[in-house]
């Protein structure tokens, strides 16, 4: 069995050899130096046209985006300021209807009590007018009243003395005598 076994590892070493496939001298190849110019050419014609790829197709689109997005945003605050300039004047515009419906409420409300206050006044020069013709009406009421109560009080006081001189004297008075003394106690 060892035999066999040595036999195994035999055909195992020869087919080791084959699979390196007689590259003894080399390491990885980008480092070969006899490669460098053709790698070199590669990779400048790779350079190029990735370049021009990248020049003439992807730069332009990300730029066209870029531009329209700048585009857009510029589009959107220049319609913000249009927006904010339409609702300050429209709040100006508010404040100064504002302004104006006070002052036209101020106007009104001052013109409804000037009305008032001269309706009121013509009212109470009106009320004081027919006061004072009651008034007048009625001093003189009160005066005829009281003359004639005067009269008839210069009557009875008349009356009255000569019957108190005929009862404490027994003499009847003289009527002219009697109204002298009571024109002269009523005059004061």
């Amino acid at each position: 069995m060892a035999e066999s076994h040595g036999d195994a590892k035999g055909p195992a070493a020869g087919a080791h050899t084959e699979a390196d496939g007689g590259h003894h001298g080399g390491g990885f190849p980008p480092f070969e130096s006899s490669s460098f110019a053709s790698q070199l050419v590669s990779l400048a014609l790779f350079f190029v046209l990735l370049y021009v790829i990248v020049s003439k197709l992807a730069l332009p689109r990300i730029g066209g985006a870029i531009e329209a997005r700048q585009n857009k945003i510029e589009g959107d605050l220049a319609e913000a300021q249009k927006l904010k300039d339409q609702s300050d004047a429209a709040l100006k515009a508010y404040e100064s209807e504002l302004a104006s419906a006070r002052t036209r409420a101020q106007a009104i409300g001052n013109e409804s009590r000037d009305k008032a206050n001269a309706q009121a006044d013509a009212e109470r020069k009106a009320l004081e007018e027919q006061l004072a013709a009651k008034l007048a009406g009625a001093e003189k009421t009160i005066a005829s009243t009281r003359a004639a109560a005067m009269s008839n009080v210069r009557g009875i006081a008349a009356d009255a003395a000569g019957q108190i001189v005929q009862q404490l004297t027994g003499v009847v008075p003289d009527a002219a005598s009697v109204n002298a003394a009571v024109d002269a106690s009523l005059k004061g």
